[in-house]
């Protein structure tokens, strides 16, 4: 069970945590809490499992050092995905990295509801499209989307752009699977709430501090 430092509400994911224990259990906390200021949901959720938990991080090191497409681009599809799925704490994380990797607080806030802001530009829109096309089931990308992406980015940023989105959706889908949910981790650097998912499919709610 964990509490919402944001609500003080409780609730309990569908695997509870592990005790994180042992010298490499202590490392990870430090680390947790010196990222996040407390030791996050998914950590000891996964601590049940510590390869499959080494894997998600050693893939999200090695795509963090790839460098073909901007940066700016694969966080609002990662957010993008993580609203259209409904994972609440990969969007409060997003959300919360604004802060520290020097994005736009207000462009990253309208993510959920991009196809009604006006403060994206046409790329922009097109990679949030692009994400949430993937992310449908079956995906919906097409032959327009992909050419238009390709023109203005080229093949291996466009590439990598998959990819990242693959990635994202991996992540976010085992967190919802699992109960993993928002821990306020935008709220607790003074960040003001995200609005809700608007657009076509199905309208879940984002709201990190929820």
């Amino acid at each position: 069970m964990n509490t919402d430092t944001s609500t003080g509400t409780t609730r309990t994911t569908r695997v509870p945590p592990a005790e994180i224990t042992g010298l490499r259990g202590a490392v990870a906390k430090k680390l947790s809490t010196r990222m996040f200021g407390e030791v996050v949901e998914p950590l000891g959720v996964m601590w049940h499992h510590r390869e499959v938990l080494g894997f998600g991080l050693r893939a999200g090191r090695k795509a963090a050092k790839w460098g073909e497409c901007d940066e700016d681009l694969k966080a609002f599809a990662h957010m993008a995905v993580a609203s259209f799925v409904g994972c609440g704490f990969c969007l409060d994380l997003g959300y919360f990295r604004t802060r520290h990797e020097g994005l736009d607080e207000t462009r990253a806030r309208e993510v959920p509801r991009w196809r009604e802001s006006d403060v994206f530009t046409p790329l922009e829109r097109d990679v949030l499209e692009y994400a949430e096309a993937m992310s449908g089931t079956p995906p919906t990308v097409t032959d327009e989307l992909s050419a238009r992406l390709l023109e203005r980015l080229g093949a291996p940023a466009l590439v990598e752009l998959t990819a990242w989105i693959a990635l994202a959706n991996m992540t976010a889908r085992m967190n919802v699977a699992l109960g993993i949910g928002a821990q306020g981790l935008a709220a607790s650097c003074g960040l003001r709430p995200l609005p809700e998912r608007t657009g076509t499919g199905t309208t879940r709610g984002t709201d990190t501090t929820s």
